[in-house]
């Protein structure tokens, strides 16, 4: 375990949140949930999910809270349970883009106690009912410590999305985040609703769906995402998203210009590269390493170059004045 005996809460337990209370609930730490939603509370009774019927006792004494309320209700919900916990207790969050949160938490003298967080992990599904305790396995889980002070409380969520989640911790500066999930992932999720839409108007509808293989499947996955949830995460990016969708148009204008101009070398040429991106993805390889501080200036930035260059953090041990992480990074070409 990150630590012997945390006490943790989970507010917010739709898909996400869900996820980490069940997956809590099977280990060590004494975990309660909360949500707003009656029906949610129902649910979970129902499933025999640690629960509270009431966000003050859910919050009280506890070592760290997970807030998984919607992207616009963050910073509302990040001053709810900070008036609510001690300031010892580490309040991270789930949501999808960082930056409007840690404006926020920074503004309100919260960077020593609260760590963004964004695991990189879902489903089109929606609610408790679709959570599942191995959500997390493996995924990159994304933590940005704000500043220096954020350090202590980055360590011990480091500690407990590695041990408790066996994920993976990609630590990230806010601004960067959302530049690089505008791409990972909130553009994907606009290029998924395009296709779908388009085949929602077309004449040919029918026939499309009765003929979808893996491409179209694959490709309109994300689609079937609750419109609204979509549409937070979608409106909570639009800056990051409005300057990275010039490059996809750009490769999408370029691709069916050789398309319509019957240019076989160019497209090949345009195919080729996003080939190779894909490839990579699916067979990233590696490389193995450990590091140690005992400055909390360089461990920082160490950290933030790490996830910025695609690597992430493996095991994390504390002993004395030293931090040691054990880390991967992409293998040099």
């Amino acid at each position: 375990m990150a630590r012997d005996g945390l006490r943790i809460a989970v507010v917010g337990t739709g898909l996400i949140g869900g996820s980490i209370l069940r997956r809590l609930a099977q280990t060590g730490h004494e975990v309660v949930g909360w949500d707003p939603d009656p029906a949610s509370r129902e649910t979970a009774a129902a499933l025999g999910l640690p629960f509270a019927d009431q966000l003050a006792p859910a919050l009280a004494d506890r070592d760290v809270v997970f807030l998984c309320g919607p992207l616009s209700s963050l910073p509302t919900g990040l001053a709810e349970v900070v008036a609510a916990t001690g300031d010892q207790c580490v309040v991270t969050d789930v949501g999808s883009t960082k930056i409007a949160v840690a404006a926020y938490a920074e503004r309100a003298g919260l960077a020593h106690r609260f760590v963004g967080g964004h695991p990189m992990a879902g489903s089109e599904r929606a609610g408790l009912t679709a959570a599942t305790p191995d959500l997390y396995v493996g995924a990159p889980w994304v933590l940005t410590p704000l500043g220096v002070p954020g350090l202590p409380a980055f360590r011990l969520l480091t500690r407990l999305v590695l041990e408790s989640f066996d994920a993976r911790v990609v630590p990230l500066d806010a601004t960067v985040h959302d530049d690089v999930v505008a791409l990972a992932s909130h553009i994907p999720h606009i290029l998924a609703g395009t296709l779908a839409t388009a085949t929602e108007r077309a004449d040919v509808r029918a026939a499309v769906l009765s003929l979808a293989a893996g491409s179209f499947s694959d490709g309109t996955r994300v689609a079937g995402t609750p419109a609204a949830r979509t549409a937070d995460m979608l409106l909570n990016n639009r800056e990051a998203i409005s300057r990275r969708i010039e490059l996809v148009r750009e490769a999408f204008d370029e691709i069916v210009d050789a398309v319509v101009s019957g240019d076989a070398e160019r497209l090949r040429a345009y195919l080729g590269e996003g080939r190779r991106a894909r490839l990579d993805l699916l067979a990233r390889d590696t490389e193995p390493s450990s590091v140690s501080f005992g400055d909390d200036d360089d461990e920082l930035a160490y950290l933030l170059e790490l996830g910025a260059s695609g690597g992430c953090i493996t095991a994390c041990d504390i002993a004395a004045d030293r931090v040691t992480y054990s880390v991967l990074r992409p293998a040099t070409p």
